[in-house]
């Protein structure tokens, strides 16, 4: 447009003689709209607004968190499986043929259902028969009472013998055990009966039959199901050594605080909960109620458990889940989110911003996490502020940047920040 309006500005200087004497109205016209256009053209060339002082572009705005130590919750998460609280085969105490199964398998059964019946024919038999021997015993042992009782008094008056007097208390005696003996054959007999009906010995969820009716039961092939009790229900996990020891480090020097304290079984008082295989958090939160004292060679780690109410059986055993234990505080830990960290070739590294407002880059370690935050164990001081993001608009060291605090952007970007499209005293962006 500017060359434009120099070509026109060259042509009226050519033609000025002429038209000057002829048309002198027309060329003050040309030069006033001449002089309009450069104007225009030279507020169109000019800088563009928000420039800094001689053209330069202003220091990029980004996002840092100012840290601060406090204490922290941390936790500690591993895979575990669950297992019943109580797991128990359910076997026959006396042989014969399977008569009846009288539960439902996969059903949830108290303690004392019935759950099999074995024919008992056989055991009614052996009882009447045993309470008969016992009956005859009784008659025995009363005779020999009588006896004795008769031959007393006449020993008292020497009219019988010694030898006599002594041969019918001794009778008396044998009738007496021989008695006791018929009892307790009578006793056996009954209960032999009575294993008959097998029962259920703990409450919970009974497994697949064993052996289906009409099958012989024996000594040695007495299994019929399995019962599991699964409220509350176990969970086994294993924390591997090198936890177990920094974990021990870091509460012998007082960073780490764990509630509760080592119990007689070796527990600690971790909250526990679970992460099902979904992702989703089972709603009950358990205690860890058992730490293992040696090594398991089979996993390198040391053996633990947790006991978990479980009212509704919605685990069952076998299943795989995360176990997160919580509860423990790390103390005066500094925490930043998770995007204020960069892996580089030398290890995790985040941007700090110093007091004059220029990139530095910081070699950190870190330990964990806490609440979706890493935890900073060294390389960070209280008070220092670290770029959380804005990494494409400012990723060099000494580049100076214009900090927003984390919270501001936050708010500014849930509210509407000023001069968005959208937010509150802004036009609308008009279509085209």
């Amino acid at each position: 447009m500017r060359q434009a309006a120099l070509t026109l500005l060259h042509s009226a200087d050519a033609h000025a003689g002429r038209a000057m004497s002829r048309r002198p109205v027309a060329m003050m016209a040309a030069v006033s709209t001449l002089c309009l256009i450069l104007a225009a053209c030279g507020k169109s060339a000019g800088q563009p607004p928000g420039l800094g002082p001689g053209g330069a572009m202003p220091p990029p705005e980004v996002t840092v968190v100012t840290v601060t130590p406090k204490n922290r919750a941390t936790g500690f998460e591993y895979v575990g499986q669950t297992a019943g609280s109580r797991e128990t085969e359910v076997r026959a105490r006396v042989s014969g043929i399977l008569e009846a199964r009288l539960y439902e398998e996969g059903s949830r059964v108290k303690a004392g259902t019935v759950l099999f019946r074995i024919d008992p024919g056989s055991y009614k038999t052996q009882l009447a028969s045993a309470e008969a021997n016992a009956a005859v015993a009784e008659a025995k042992l009363n005779q020999a009472k009588r006896e004795l009782l008769r031959l007393t008094p006449l020993i008292a008056e020497n009219a019988i013998s010694q030898k006599e007097f002594d041969d019918a208390k001794s009778n008396q005696e044998t009738a007496q055990a021989t008695y006791k003996q018929t009892q307790a054959q009578v006793n056996e007999a009954r209960l032999n009966l009575g294993y008959t009906r097998v029962v259920a010995p703990i409450s919970g969820f009974t497994g697949v039959a064993a052996k289906a009716n009409g099958s012989l039961v024996t000594p040695t092939d007495s299994l019929l199901t399995t019962l599991v009790q699964t409220d509350p229900v176990y969970v086994n996990f294993s924390v591997p050594e090198a936890d177990f020891l920094k974990l021990s480090r870091d509460v012998s020097s007082g960073k780490v605080s764990i509630p509760g304290k080592r119990s007689a079984n070796g527990s600690l008082g971790f909250e526990v909960k679970l992460k099902l295989a979904d992702g989703s958090i089972f709603p009950t939160t358990g205690k860890m109620n058992f730490a293992s004292e040696k090594v398991n060679p089979a996993t390198g780690g040391f053996d633990a458990r947790a006991q978990i109410p479980n009212p509704d059986g919605t685990l069952r055993p076998g299943q795989f889940v995360r176990v997160m234990l919580g509860g423990a505080q790390r103390t005066n830990a500094i925490a930043i989110p998770q995007r204020a960290v960069i892996d580089s070739p030398m290890g995790k590294i985040v941007f700090t911003v110093t007091p004059d407002n220029k990139l530095a880059p910081r070699p950190v370690e870190l330990d964990g996490w806490s609440n979706g935050e890493w935890i900073v164990t060294k390389g960070l001081q209280g008070g220092e502020r670290v770029l959380v993001d804005g990494f494409i608009k400012a990723h060099d060291p000494g580049m100076t940047v214009t900090p927003v605090p984390l919270a501001a952007a936050a708010s500014g970007s849930a509210t509407g920040a000023p001069g968005a499209p959208g937010a509150p005293g802004t036009p609308a962006a008009t279509a085209h």
